[in-house]
């Protein structure tokens, strides 16, 4: 059940009514408790007892604390010190390994997660993704974004949460969809990106704009599926496949018919995106870090294009 439920979405997972404490840790990027003991009760024949604390950053738990207590004889938790502390919560500790979580929110295995292997020296944690098939909460969610004419169904799609570097120089998690086949390639790029400190403005789904791409670009959010159709046709974009990223919009404009969108992106429509130029933070250019990693999984760029798209990155062959 924690793993339907954390594949669906949730950032914490709870359980109760084992009256006994059980594991608690990190499965893929949730935190799962899978039970804290009684708390109050009315006898002491199972007396170890304790407050869980977490800390939740960007909708995702960093860290977490446990306060151990010990049930009396009239049934009222009471806190413990000292040595009875300590040898309560490492204690409480071990009992993680015997569930299979982590001591640490690094991704599972068993959800696609991947990781950097160490902080950096700015302070920034390592990077960290994770890729989670579609349950039926995220489908409610996603509904705006997606419909039963889609040419990718549900199962072929993949969850992604990612890390990333704001504007702000502060690490923050996002969430995007791609295509099953792209998650661990598209993962990867935003490793590289992150590795880089290379800034996003943010990084939400579609589906929070009500699936409306002009509101998500004037947002200047970073997204990627979307079942749409290309703008004033009646084909299916890139988007509609999962196999398409649009980064910063903003500051990566689409510049087609004389227009610029979105029209925020006016000042950055005509700067020079050639290599080895100089540009304003979270601009792509050709041969920066964005263009060399999304190059590396066989994509191509947009600003390319005789009506350059800058902020779009696509999978051959669509």
């Amino acid at each position: 059940m924690a793993r339907a439920l954390a594949d669906a979405g949730a950032d914490v997972v709870v359980g109760t009514h084992a009256h006994v404490q059980q594991g608690a840790g990190w499965l893929g990027d949730t935190y799962v408790a899978y039970g804290l003991g009684n708390f109050l009760w009315y006898h002491d024949h199972r007396p170890d007892s304790g407050v869980l604390q977490l800390r939740v950053e960007d909708g995702r738990v960093v860290s977490d604390e446990w306060v151990p207590a010990e049930i009396q004889l009239f049934g009222r938790p009471l806190p413990l010190h000292g040595a009875s502390r300590t040898a309560s919560v490492a204690r409480w500790r071990g009992l993680r390994d015997c569930a299979g979580l982590a001591s640490r929110p690094l991704p599972s295995p068993a959800s696609d997660g991947l990781a950097s292997p160490a902080d950096k020296p700015d302070g920034l944690p390592a990077y960290t993704a994770s890729v989670h098939r579609i349950g039926p909460a995220l489908r409610t969610r996603l509904g705006s974004s997606h419909g039963p004419r889609c040419p990718v169904p549900w199962s072929d799609l993949r969850y992604l949460r990612l890390a990333h570097v704001g504007f702000d120089g502060r690490r923050h998690l996002g969430e995007m969809v791609v295509a099953a086949p792209h998650a661990r390639d598209v993962s990867g790029v935003f490793a590289r990106l992150y590795d880089a400190r290379w800034p996003i403005r943010q990084m939400r789904l579609a589906s929070d704009f009500d699936a409306d791409d002009d509101r998500s670009m004037a947002a200047d959010n970073t997204s990627a599926y979307n079942c749409r159709r290309v703008a004033g046709s009646a084909s299916w974009s890139d988007h509609a496949f999962g196999a398409a990223v649009d980064i910063n919009p903003v500051e990566n404009p689409y510049l087609v018919n004389g227009s610029v969108r979105p029209a925020d992106g006016r000042s950055f429509a005509r700067l020079d995106r050639s290599a080895g130029q100089s540009v304003p933070a979270g601009v792509i250019r050709a041969g920066d870090v964005v263009f060399r990693a999304f190059a590396a999984i066989g994509w191509e760029w947009g600003g390319a294009w005789a009506s350059p798209d800058y902020q779009h990155f696509a999978a051959p062959g669509r």
